[in-house]
């Protein structure tokens, strides 16, 4: 099955406004294919990739390449391994400064992010491409019943059975532990960072504890911990959801709530291979949660951001969506039935959201309470454009 990305129609846009183009991603997420996909539009355009030897030898000299191709789209692959090319990046862009000079892709965001913004500030665009949303594929519950339980990278989605999705997460896990982490310099044992990983699948959707998880693994210290998060974060595998914090004279929960971004990853590290292993099992509700933050994430308009509510006295939202003075609120449920708690309702008027809604495993939208409907999944892109006009 060939699956067209939305975010193909992004790139494409955003090279033909900037120079460079930056397409970060996790591993095995689909950006060299979508970099092809673009390429294709893009007479002679050239590839390189920077894990292979003898495309890093033709760079090795950037200031006598680029200047050969300014004609031509330039695609890096990987480009985290060669951050030398940043510095070289800048010069050649300002010498010929002209859109859709270069698209780099790349598996580091935090890396990623840094380089660019040191070195090519105002010269290129970032846009993040993340494991296959409910949109991409067709609209229906089954589909999205498997899209949740296998995950969203394309080869885990597409495999022939459950059996063989479930083994290429196990081996998708150890390579990253064991190849891609190491090549970003990580010195950690891979055992000691699954165990971690491990741990923060079965906190999904809780608070970090950076001392607590220490404890956890042997009295590591919380600065242990932290750098450990912040690795799982700078490498697209776990998201770090920040509290909104409103000034409105309540105690309010200040740590972060964390997720495995991809719920085929956080169902593999807990031996979840089949949806019959999910189905009852403690974490299925948690999990729902962070596949549903994570479509959310990807259908936010430029400049919004996503953070949680909760106070000490109990009442919570599990997103509130903002832009400027414009904010909504999001609570998700795992039910096709959904009724929010005591503490939605009390969260709403804390904040004074006048629009809300509850995303739900649910085939159509319909209104629950003036001011708040439940959504399904699908309709999720929509309500972020309604927000943004």
């Amino acid at each position: 099955m060939m699956l067209k990305r939305h975010l193909q129609s992004v790139v494409e846009r955003r090279l033909a406004q900037f120079p460079a183009v930056a397409l970060l991603g996790p591993r095995q997420v689909g950006k060299t294919t979508l970099a092809h996909a673009v390429a294709a539009g893009h007479e002679g355009a050239v590839l390189l990739d920077m894990e292979r030897e003898s495309d890093r030898a033709a760079v090795a000299q950037p200031e006598l390449f680029f200047p050969r191709y300014r004609d031509r789209l330039v695609v890096l692959d990987e480009v985290q391994h060669l951050p030398q090319l940043f510095t070289a990046l800048r010069p050649e862009i300002d010498a010929r400064r002209q859109p859709g000079r270069f698209l780099l892709l790349g598996s580091a965001s935090g890396e990623l992010l840094r380089q660019t913004g040191e070195s090519l500030a105002g010269r290129v665009s970032c846009v993040e491409l993340t494991p296959l949303l409910a949109t991409e594929l067709p609209a229906d519950l089954n589909t999205l019943q498997e899209l949740w339980q296998r995950g969203g990278y394309p080869l885990s989605y597409l495999a022939p059975d459950d059996e063989a999705a479930f083994q290429w997460r196990q081996d998708f896990i150890q390579t990253f532990l064991q190849r891609d982490l190491p090549a970003l310099g990580l010195r950690v044992p891979a055992e000691t960072l699954r165990r971690f990983w491990t741990m923060l699948a079965h906190l999904q959707g809780q608070m970090f504890n950076a001392s607590q998880l220490g404890v956890s693994l042997g009295g590591a210290s919380h600065t242990t911990t932290a750098r450990y998060l912040d690795t799982l974060v700078d490498t697209m595998m776990v998201r770090r959801l920040q509290p909104h914090l409103a000034n409105i004279g309540k105690r309010l929960v200040k740590s972060p709530k964390v997720y495995v971004r991809d719920s085929g990853l956080l169902h593999a590290l807990l031996g979840l291979a089949r949806l019959r292993d999910l189905q009852g099992h403690p974490v299925a509700g948690a999990s729902w949660e962070g596949f549903v933050v994570e479509q959310v994430a990807a259908a936010l308009p430029p400049g919004a951001r996503i953070g949680f509510y909760r106070t000490a006295a109990g009442a919570e939202l599990d997103l509130v969506v903002e832009a400027g003075a414009r904010k909504i609120g999001v609570e998700i449920k795992f039910s096709a039935a959904p009724k929010p708690t005591k503490g939605f309702w009390q969260s709403l008027q804390d904040l004074e959201i006048a629009h809300a809604f509850v995303i739900a495993p649910v085939t159509r939208r319909y209104a629950l309470a003036p001011g708040v409907e439940v959504l399904p999944v699908a309709a999720v892109p929509g309500m972020m454009a309604e927000f943004a006009a």
